[in-house]
């Protein structure tokens, strides 16, 4: 029997829930390591050789090491599950252009916010308001006819779009103006092996 593929986490990152979120909808054997990043944990020597950038989350899958959630769910997919990464070269773009959505205005904007209410972080709340209304708006006007972002059947894209997104209100970044978005959310949630992310009393939902 092949070895839980490991998965080292911070259980209220959006990045690492993405990851732990899609290993669970397709089913696969996994484990998850807290790392202690309050205290450090992601800087030691341990944690460095996996992944240089100091960064969660990273997947051990036997002598494999893959870090960026991103890139994390491409390989996931290619391996274990190939229909959630279409493979026609058109609906492949389209997947790329939702992981560099979810990699810039996603990660800029609502997970930002957040980063300011849940962790106290020095970044200008505005600003990230601002790129959380881009990136929010983006989705509402694509998911116009569609039940997912990419083709019709859900994809990586969905889940790279998904942690953050759904809790952008714990950044004070409303998600009422964007009815299709809440709708693709809910899609997201009904899938037979969903995960939450733990929330966090904080922003609108303090």
């Amino acid at each position: 029997m092949p070895s839980p593929i490991r998965i080292h986490r911070f259980a209220k990152s959006g990045h690492s829930h993405r990851v732990e979120l899609f290993a669970s909808l397709i089913g696969i054997d996994h484990e998850l390591i807290d790392v202690d990043l309050a205290n450090g944990a992601q800087k030691s020597e341990a944690f460095l050789s996996l992944n240089p950038a100091g960064q969660v989350p990273v997947i051990e899958d036997g002598q494999s090491v893959i870090s960026d959630s991103n890139a994390i769910l491409v390989y996931l997919a290619r391996k274990f599950a190939p229909d959630w990464l279409p493979g026609d070269p058109l609906n492949e773009a389209q997947v790329q252009r939702f992981l560099s959505l979810a990699a810039g205005e996603i990660a800029n904007g609502p997970a930002a916010a957040r980063l300011i209410t849940v962790f106290g972080a020095p970044l200008d709340a505005d600003r990230c308001q601002t790129i959380a209304s881009i990136a929010l708006g983006r989705l509402e006007q694509h998911l116009e006819g569609r039940e997912w972002l990419v083709g019709t059947r859900p994809s990586i894209a969905d889940i790279a779009i998904y942690s953050y997104t759904a809790h952008a209100p714990e950044g004070n970044v409303s998600l009422d103006p964007y009815p299709k978005v809440r709708a693709l959310l809910a899609r997201i949630e009904a899938l037979p092996g969903f995960v939450p992310m733990p929330a966090t009393n904080a922003g609108l939902v303090a």
